[in-house]
C-alpha cells in the first residue's frame, strides 16, 4: 500500500532534507520513526528536498508499506519517534500510481525578509535580515518579469543537478507587511538556489542598488554571475505542493507561522 503525508519542519536544527552522511537530516529521522511504526525498513520520497535551514510548512512525502495501521495511528506514531523540530500532520492512503515529487504540478515557497535597522532575536533562524530600508513596490515590480516560462540559468546554482533550467514561474509577488518584506513564488519546479537567488537580485533592486529592469536583463542573460548574491536560507520556507483532486489529499496548508506579523 502506498501512503502520503504531510509533515513541518524547522530547518534551522536539520542538514537539509536529503540522507546524507553527516546527521541529523529530515529525511533520516523520518524514516527512522516509520520504521518503528511499520516495523519494517522505510524509505521516503519527498515533492521537493530542502538545504539546511529552510523550513517546510507541509513538506509532503510518500512511502510503501504493508502495515495495517489507521491513519491516526501512523501520524501519532511517527511523531512519538521524532525529534523536536518536525511534527507529521497527516497521512493518506493513495494509489499506487502517486508520487510526491512527480505527480505534484505547482510548488511554492516563501521567503521572509525582517526590515529594520535591529537585528532579530526571537526570528533569528527563521528570518532573513536587511537592515537598510527595502522598496517592496519596486521588488514586486520587478518580479514580474519572471514570470511564465523561462530558462532561469542567472538563477541556478553551481551544484544543481537538474536536466534543464527550464522552468515555469505561475506567480511571483513582493508586498510589505510592518517590518517584514514578504516575497512568494509559485511554479511548476524549482532549480536548486532559484528561490534564494531571486531573493537576493530583488533584495538589490528593493535597496536601490539595481532599476526594477535589471531583473529582466538578469534573466536574459543566462549566467549565474549576473544575478544578486544568493540570499541566506533562514528566510525561506517550503509552503506547500499542489497535486490533482484526484488523490484526495488534505487542500489547506496550516496557518502560516507569521500570519500576525510583529511590527
Amino acid at each position: 500500500m502506498r501512503l502520503a503525508a504531510g509533515l513541518e519542519y524547522d530547518g534551522s536544527r536539520f542538514l537539509g532534507w536529503q540522507v546524507q552522511a553527516r546527521e541529523p537530516t529530515v529525511q533520516s529521522c523520518v524514516e527512522r520513526a516509520l520504521c518503528r511504526v511499520a516495523d519494517h525498513a522505510v524509505s521516503i520520497t519527498a515533492s521537493g528536498r530542502t538545504d539546511a535551514g529552510v523550513h517546510a510548512l507541509e513538506q509532503v512525502f510518500h512511502f510503501d508499506s504493508d502495515a495495517e495501521r489507521g491513519e491516526r495511528s501512523w501520524v501519532l506514531g511517527m511523531n512519538s519517534h521524532l525529534p523536536e523540530g518536525i511534527s507529521g500532520l497527516w497521512m493518506r492512503p493513495v494509489d499506487d500510481d502517486f508520487h510526491a515529487r512527480f505527480s505534484a504540478h505547482s510548488r511554492r515557497y516563501r521567503y521572509l525578509i525582517l526590515n529594520r535597522q535591529v537585528r532579530p532575536a526571537l526570528d533569528e533562524s527563521r528570518v532573513a535580515w536587511c537592515r537598510e530600508p527595502l522598496d517592496a513596490a519596486r521588488m514586486n515590480q520587478a518580479a514580474q518579469a519572471l514570470t511564465g516560462e523561462h530558462d532561469f540559468t542567472s538563477f541556478r546554482a553551481s551544484g544543481c543537478q537538474a536536466r534543464h533550467p527550464v522552468r515555469e514561474v505561475h506567480e511571483i509577488s513582493v508586498r510589505r507587511q510592518g517590518s517584514y518584506v514578504i516575497l512568494d513564488v509559485t511554479a511548476n519546479a524549482f532549480l536548486y538556489h532559484m528561490v534564494r537567488n531571486i531573493a537576493g537580485s530583488l533584495i538589490a533592486v528593493g535597496k536601490g542598488e539595481s532599476s526594477p529592469v535589471w531583473i529582466a536583463e538578469v534573466l536574459k542573460a543566462r549566467k549565474r554571475e549576473a544575478a544578486g548574491v544568493t540570499a541566506p536560507a533562514e528566510g525561506l520556507y517550503f509552503v506547500k505542493a499542489r497535486y490533482p483532486k484526484k488523490y484526495r489529499l488534505p487542500g489547506r496548508v496550516r496557518a502560516f507561522p507569521f500570519t500576525r506579523l510583529r511590527t
